[in-house]
């Protein structure tokens, strides 16, 4: 198996000391997610399953965002498609973030710019998250008739009910010291100190027993997410189906014409 992939919109490579860089790969959007990133980030977690002494993984975004959740054109021809495709594409994408959430290492996220949609569900999922102080966040799914489904139990994890009733519902953009201080990020630096406390956390990790930190964080999880699994059939069925609404053809088709929506 191969320690790096170079093209395409997920990049990740491994280095000598098990150290895992994964990279969100469409700066030109933001690195907005579409079909081809989910099966990226797929592909790269199925590579990393199979990478001997992997130590930790760290998620990253090209350019100047770390990811700006859906690529609306995306979902909007989705829409379009049958009950079954949308259904498909709801089970890849809560697969990718399930796969993210129980990699049985340390999981790091260095965030930059915008974070929206599901790049919060991506940052919930990781053990560790650090966050430029540019770093702009939104739940905010609602905004064009969607639901965020999929990653709702992740959020509900790392910020728990009571600030997701408020982010998720208003949609509102908040920032990094927001972020901070509801629990989505543990840490906020400047910018240009982003990669060095990244590098501080990693010497960390790697400081400690591999086997003692893989058994405590399945421990964690099962602790925290015996009920959550049971829902996420439901969950997929929910946001395939909230995607071919009415709500979510206005709400999309007010994205593509830059209007207000019109809702009824």
């Amino acid at each position: 198996m191969s320690l790096s992939n170079s093209i395409g919109p997920v990049l990740w490579n491994v280095d000598e000391r098990g150290v895992a860089t994964v990279i969100f790969n469409r700066a030109a959007v933001n690195n907005a997610y579409d079909d081809h990133l989910i099966q990226g980030l797929l592909e790269a977690l199925h590579a990393l399953a199979d990478a001997k002494r992997l130590r930790a993984v760290v998620l990253k975004g090209h350019g100047r965002h770390f990811q700006a959740g859906a690529d609306l054109k995306w979902i909007d021809a989705v829409r379009q498609q049958s009950a079954q495709e949308n259904v498909r594409v709801s089970r890849a994408t809560a697969e990718a973030v399930q796969r993210l959430n129980r990699v049985p290492v340390p999981t790091i996220a260095l965030i930059q710019g915008a974070c929206f949609g599901g790049g919060t569900g991506i940052v919930a999922a990781c053990d560790i998250a650090v966050a430029a102080d540019d770093a702009m966040f939104s739940i905010a799914e609602v905004r064009w008739g969607l639901t965020a489904a999929i990653i709702i139990p992740q959020l509900n994890d790392a910020i728990g009910a009571r600030q997701l009733r408020r982010y998720a519902l208003t949609g509102e953009r908040f920032d990094a010291q927001q972020a901070l201080r509801i629990g989505l990020v543990h840490e906020v630096v400047p910018q240009r100190e982003l990669e060095g406390a990244c590098g501080r956390i990693v010497n960390l990790v790697l400081a400690n027993a591999p086997q003692a930190i893989a058994e405590t964080k399945a421990l964690t999880l099962r602790a925290a997410w015996e009920r959550a699994d049971s829902a996420f059939g439901e969950l997929i069925q929910s946001h395939a189906a909230k995607r071919q609404s009415a709500e979510a053809a206005e709400g999309l088709a007010s994205f593509a014409e830059k209007r207000a929506a019109r809702w009824t």
